[in-house]
């Protein structure tokens, strides 16, 4: 990226204020031909359109089965310009145990034409000064000290390096399954870091749906604490502050449980889930290049936070001994659904690239190291209880416990805990509330912001209560939904009322009136009937879930020629669920016409001369104050990929330009044809 446009984009220039003063950093997606171009023409034979914002396939679908499309996964130094010819590659060497001490590595299966050409070992980076970045967030090692117990399951004890492949896969293949290499030494019992945080939403509805809560998280604080043991030091009710008058509220939620009547069904019921992988296709990797001439690191990186890896990258290097000028991301289309969103993978990929010699290092998972070390769904444990008022079928109270574990690192778990805790109500409206949200720590593998973040597991929860409910109380499943669904204006469990419309009624009554519901008893006895042997059944669950990360920013362009040619260009980065056919649909609903070339993970944009400190959270009379000194500044330049916003966010900013080219480009050019019908028709399509 050109210095002019670096400086000019604020969202790369906010690293200037990091930790790496005094480093150069550039972010950049690969350029032709080293990536696929996805670019489509307009409607016609064979195109992925059968009409305007109606796709007939995605629009790297061709390029994906005929391996057009590619993945970081695909390069090697040779594929990128001005990158050595040589490729070095390494693996790491993980423990499969931690309750021991670790006490060495025995690689003595290996002979000596396969050893490696350099091993990496703890001691090495604390000589060298490498430290691992955000150890809050990481942990505090990158590999396993000797005489340490290692911290979780797969966590690496070495890095093997080989400056060609045949070795280096010999080797990693002769030592894949080998349980001798790793030496252990006492038994320790497992040794985690201490868990990791622990909140709790209490909230008891006022006297009238408009009055004021009589107490919620948004009106008054969410409860923290932290820990005795494994369990959350909840503070005491009955003192001063807001802690102990939450916990208040919450024991009079659970007398009211205890004291229920027979008018009332108390259900208490448990789930577990557990640890995961989400299995996205292509496993963590990374190819990393330190030239210690130009003290220049390169990097080829799997990511879904590019930034925030390059930030985190010139943090790493800048406080070891390797002097370090720039840092220069490459970003290729990868897949993650949350795995590649801050993960320590990438920095291990660093960690090996210091140490190889000045040669490209590549750092790559297969499928049974992905399962060791990429980061998992989080195991939740739910308690929860249940308060329904038989007569009417309401729900009195609702309160859960909920538990996850975030395994060995903290990463986000203690951000997965609240959300999963907080969205617990899901489509439901409760009129007092109290979840726990409780993060753990252990030796499991590492849980991170895996697509669905804590809610996937305890809205599921919620729904099979819910369901058990209804047949308990002997009440159709969706109709007991309607009589407790959360209407527009209605508060939810932390006190907050959402905006805009909720349409869950609109949802749950088109489906009570769908054939496969009404008839369902029906074709179960005709079913069943005619296959003896085999069951039929028709389930129903619907969920209400937030998306995005509270802290949004999108920019998009679309031009139009001088020969009726459409061009779209978007900051959106593809990362799998198909943003760039959802973006070219959305100017075809707008237009009548799709572009007739797209450009995603854009990241120059010398026509939005704007510059930001990377405040995502920030007040109104803040920004005010700040755009008063300087016009230019935003709060925010671009959103990471790492949350599900490419649906509103994202196509916010694309319906946008689509109807401001309509309003001001193409219906002034209509009017002044020159035409009677022009000048007295209306433009129908920016109504919304």
């Amino acid at each position: 990226m050109p210095a002019d446009h670096t400086k000019a984009l604020s969202r790369r220039n906010f690293l200037k204020a990091g930790a790496a003063a005094g480093v150069a950093v550039k972010v950049s997606f690969l350029e032709a031909p080293a990536k696929a171009q996805l670019a489509q023409t307009a409607l016609s034979a064979g195109s992925c359109w059968t009409a305007p914002g109606k796709p007939r396939i995605r629009l790297d679908a061709v390029a994906k089965v005929t391996g057009a499309k590619t993945f970081s996964r695909d390069y090697r130094s040779r594929d990128l310009a001005g990158w050595p010819e040589q490729q070095a590659h390494a693996f790491l060497i993980a423990a499969t145990s931690a309750d021991r001490r670790f006490s060495g590595l025995d690689l003595s299966r290996l002979p000596d034409s396969l050893q490696p050409d350099r091993i990496v070992r703890h001691e090495d980076l604390v000589a060298d000064k490498v430290t691992v970045p955000h150890a809050d967030f990481f942990g505090d090692w990158f590999l396993v000290p000797q005489g340490q117990t290692p911290r979780l399951l797969g966590q690496p004890v070495a890095i093997l390096i080989y400056n060609d492949f045949p070795r280096f896969n010999a080797a990693k293949r002769a030592l894949r399954f080998a349980d001798d290499v790793v030496q252990y030494g006492e038994k320790t019992g497992p040794k985690p870091p201490a868990h990791y945080g622990a909140s709790r939403w209490v909230r008891i509805e006022g006297d009238t749906p408009d009055a004021p809560d009589r107490f919620s998280p948004y009106e008054h604080s969410p409860i923290f604490a932290g820990f005795s043991g494994d369990e959350p030091a909840w503070p005491a009710p009955g003192q001063d502050g807001l802690f102990p008058k939450g916990m208040e509220a919450a024991a009079a939620i659970a007398a009211e449980i205890d004291g229920a009547g027979e008018d009332a069904l108390v259900m208490r019921r448990t789930y577990q889930s557990q640890s995961t992988d989400a299995s996205a296709m292509e496993a963590d990797n990374g190819n990393v290049w330190y030239d210690p001439a130009t003290g220049t690191l390169r990097l080829m990186m799997a990511t879904q936070s590019p930034y925030d890896v390059a930030e985190a990258a010139a943090e790493l290097v800048s406080k070891s001994r390797y002097p370090l000028k720039e840092v220069d991301l490459k970003v290729g289309y990868t897949v993650g659904y949350g795995t590649k969103d801050h993960h320590i993978f990438p920095f291990l990929c660093v960690v090996a690239a210091l140490y190889g010699s000045g040669r490209p290092v590549r750092l790559a998972n297969d499928r049974f190291e992905q399962f060791q070390n990429g980061l998992k769904r989080h195991a939740f444990r739910m308690d929860t209880t249940l308060l329904v008022d038989k007569a009417t079928g309401r729900f009195r109270a609702m309160t859960g416990r909920y538990a996850c574990d975030g395994g060995g690192r903290p990463n986000y778990s203690v951000a997965v805990s609240f959300v999963g805790a907080t969205a617990a109500q899901s489509i439901y409206y409760l009129p007092k509330s109290d979840f726990q949200a409780i993060a753990l720590a252990s030796r499991a593998v590492e849980a991170g912001s895996t697509r669905g973040f804590g809610t996937l597991q305890t809205m599921s929860a919620t729904e099979m209560l819910v369901d058990e409910a209804a047949a308990l109380l002997k009440i159709d499943a969706i109709e007991l939904r309607l009589r407790n669904v959360m209407r527009t204006g209605q508060r939810n469990s932390q006190g907050a009322v959402p905006a805009g419309a909720l349409r869950n009624e609109e949802i749950l009554n088109k489906a009570a009136a769908h054939p496969l519901w009404r008839e369902r008893e029906a074709r179960k006895v005709a079913y069943e009937a005619a296959h003896p042997g085999h069951r039929y059944g028709v389930g129903f669950a619907q969920v209400h879930k937030d998306y995005g990360t509270g802290a949004e920013a999108a920019v998009a362009s679309l031009e139009l020629d001088g020969q009726g040619r459409l061009r779209l260009r978007h900051v959106a980065h593809e990362m799998g669920p198909g943003v760039t056919t959802s973006q070219a649909a959305m100017v075809g609903e707008i237009l009548g016409r799709v572009p007739s070339e797209t450009e995603f993970g854009v990241v120059r944009w010398p026509e939005m001369p704007l510059h930001t400190t990377d405040q995502p959270y920030t007040t109104p009379q803040a920004e005010e104050d700040r755009r008063a000194q300087d016009p230019r500044w935003t709060p925010r330049f671009t959103s990471p990929m790492s949350a599900t916003n490419s649906a509103y966010y994202l196509g916010h900013a694309t319906r946008t330009a689509a109807k401001f080219l309509v309003d001001h480009a193409i219906w002034p050019a209509a009017r002044s044809s020159g035409r009677a019908a022009a000048r007295a028709a209306r433009w129908p399509r920016t109504t919304s």
